[in-house]
């Protein structure tokens, strides 16, 4: 069975750290671009970070640049969120997926973990 399992998330106060991971089981991320994605309640999923097949290329979020860092993992079948300077408007449902490529739009995703919720607040 294809599976992705978010972990890593939490609560938090504003300016502090988190790291996401994103496992997968039945199959190998190596041939697969990552994608991480968010929702907040009321609010569309929005597309947060991607990383491709070769972890050759990366592309961030206006909202998150400089604070948010994608990764592989040395590790088999992991990627990586790393997370700083959490604010407030970062709280979400925190989900990864994976595609052939990176896609801005969530449809374009064939496998999804079931998200991890992340909470900055004081």
């Amino acid at each position: 069975q294809l599976q992705l399992v978010e972990s890593g998330g939490g609560l938090v106060q504003p300016g502090g750290s988190l790291r996401l991971s994103c496992a997968a089981s039945g199959f190998t991320l190596d041939y697969y671009a990552i994608g991480w994605f968010r929702q907040a309640p009321g609010k569309e999923r929005e597309g947060v970070s991607c990383i491709s097949s070769s972890g050759g290329s990366t592309n961030y979020a206006d909202s998150v640049k400089g604070r948010f860092t994608i990764s592989r993992g040395n590790a088999k079948n992991t990627v990586y969120l790393q997370m700083n300077s959490l604010k407030p408007e970062d709280t979400a449902v925190y989900y990864c997926a994976a595609a052939a490529v990176c896609w801005v739009e969530p449809r374009r995703y064939d496998y999804w973990g079931q998200g991890t919720q992340v909470t900055v607040s004081s």
